[in-house]
């Protein structure tokens, strides 16, 4: 599941609303452990562009 939410997340990278839509939905399904590689993953591929999305995404998963 964690390879299918990358490949989804690369494939919406191009718009901003489309990949926090997908990146949402990425943490609702993935498993607390593959939680940490997909952040990990994300602000390595996608951080200079959308840093501010992924932290909020993933700091209201753990709120």
């Amino acid at each position: 599941m964690l390879d299918f939410c990358k490949n989804i997340l690369t494939k919406v990278s191009f718009d901003r609303f489309l990949f926090r839509k997908e990146l949402l939905k990425a943490i609702k399904r993935l498993k607390s452990e593959e939680l940490s590689l997909l952040y990990r993953w994300c602000m390595d591929q996608f951080g200079s562009i959308y840093g501010g999305i992924i932290r909020r995404a993933f700091n209201a998963k753990l709120a």
